[in-house]
């Protein structure tokens, strides 16, 4: 089970990289506002009041802002002529587009390869390629809305491609064309297998595991000192909740023990154990502010108070254990993915929306593919395209846009409604094909813009489409 959100890049060796992901999007919350059982009930219930003139709004302009969106832009991210300064053979290969990120009117795509280019909406050039050096091969991106820079994580091969690199590049060096201009980050750290970096954008923070000394360290994401270290060699995992952190520990007979940090300064705010059945592995444990949420092997689920120990469960045959995660901690709700279908939870283990037309393409769902907005309102996926529109083509799948609140459909693009921009059309005649059908085939990253609103798909040719109203 792999919860998706605030971007964790794990080293691996052999060149392989490891992405644990958690999207999470809320407002940073009080610490002692988070253990007083009378602020937590009245923030609950102003939620509650407000959030249905939110819904009712929200559905309407969801459905404004996506209407009449149509193919604007293509961006090809293979150019093996400005490739030449690589000396790895890989890197210059045609490869699927992995991941993209979008930030002031700069659009940046990795490939499956490594290489990472940046390209401008406003001329719709390609202002640069990421790569610094002949054999850097980068593995993830992290936009720093903090300083507006570009965070990659890359490895190299004069390493045998076993150690996570950080650099920082500011936005205005690499619309200058600049990449080279940018700083190196956590270079004390020792980020080998099974080490990582993970990006917290909620908090502000950045984690690193250094697994030789077996020390995490929490850095400050705005101006990167180091905050605090934990040095614990008995700690299995640590997850990330909006102002905690907890620390889960080694399995011990019957039970786990757990210890949740202040994510801050790391002061200790609660130690307890979590009782386990025996002799069944732990799908998974995971913290939301105040809530425990803990999965045996055919087991029931279980809810856990952590301020009175009260614990709720949910059966197994109405919960079963999803392959992702994504936490919406300001509307205290929490999505599931499981056999490519999209379910939303509260935390009382209820089951709150089921999405009538959102059956995802991708079986092995990532925050690659799928984006949420920052309301929290809207989820765009690539999805299965609806097979009784006679006039869809079957090896294309659509873009569907559906509220979270209700799992209504506000908006789809596929092959028999989508549309082409005059300009986009003029290139269509000129190459021939069918520029919207190869659009929408393989789309393996998906990203918006919430600023431009403007949709950004890659697929397995290394094809960047813009989707724009």
């Amino acid at each position: 089970m792999e919860p998706l959100g605030s971007r964790r890049i794990t080293a691996a060796s052999g060149g392989a990289c490891g992405n644990r992901r958690r999207v999470v999007a809320t407002k940073r919350r009080d610490l002692n506002k988070w253990l007083s059982v009378n602020n937590s009930v009245k923030k609950l219930f102003r939620r509650e009041v407000s959030s249905k003139r939110r819904r009712l709004c929200s559905v309407t302009d969801s459905a404004h802002r996506f209407r009449n969106i149509r193919l604007t832009e293509q961006y090809d991210t293979h150019d093996p002529k400005g490739y030449s300064l690589f000396l790895l053979p890989f890197l210059m290969k045609r490869s699927k587009v992995a991941e993209i990120v979008a930030a002031h009117g700069i659009v940046f795509t990795l490939a499956i390869s490594g290489v990472c280019a940046a390209f401008s909406r406003d001329t719709n050039k390609r202002i640069c390629i990421l790569n610094i050096f002949p054999d850097e091969v980068i593995r993830s991106l992290f936009y720093n809305k903090n300083n507006e820079s570009l965070i990659t994580v890359s490895v190299y091969a004069s390493d045998n491609f076993s150690s996570l690199k950080c650099r920082s590049t500011s936005l205005e060096y690499i619309q200058r064309g600049q990449p080279d201009a940018g700083f190196p980050l956590f270079e004390s750290e020792s980020l080998k297998w099974p080490g990582f970096v993970e990006f917290d954008d909620v908090n502000g923070k950045v984690l690193t595991y250094s697994a030789q000394d077996s020390i995490y360290k929490v850095f400050d994401l705005k101006n990167y000192t180091l905050l605090y270290s934990v040095t614990d060699k008995d700690v299995d995992e640590i997850k990330i909740s909006p102002g905690i952190m907890l620390l889960i520990y080694k399995r011990a007979q019957g039970h786990v023990p757990l210890k949740i940090l202040s994510i801050e300064d790391g002061t200790v705010l609660k130690d307890f154990n979590h009782l386990l059945h025996r002799n069944k592995k732990v799908d998974f444990i995971e913290q939301f502010n105040e809530k425990l949420l803990v999965k045996q092997d055919d087991e029931n689920l279980q809810i856990r108070d952590v301020r009175n120990a009260d614990v709720k469960e949910v059966s197994k045959t109405e919960f079963m254990t999803p392959s992702a995660f994504i936490f919406l901690y300001e509307n205290q709700l929490f999505l599931t993915f499981r056999n490519r279908t999209v379910s939303v939870w509260n935390f009382r283990g209820e089951l709150v929306t089921s999405f009538e037309d959102h059956e995802l393409w991708h079986a092995d769902c990532n925050t690659n593919n799928i984006y949420i907005t920052s309301d929290q309102d809207v989820i765009i996926s690539f999805c299965k395209s609806n097979l009784n529109d006679q006039w869809t083509d079957e090896k294309a799948g659509s873009i569907n846009i559906s509220n979270i609140w209700t799992g209504k459909s506000v908006a789809r693009i596929n092959s028999s409604n989508a549309v082409l921009s005059e300009e986009v059309n003029k290139k269509q005649k000129m190459i021939g094909g069918n520029m919207i059908g190869e659009a929408l085939e393989d789309i393996t990253a998906l990203y918006y813009d919430e600023e431009r609103n403007e949709i950004y798909t890659g697929n397995g040719h290394g094809l960047v489409h813009v989707w724009s109203n």
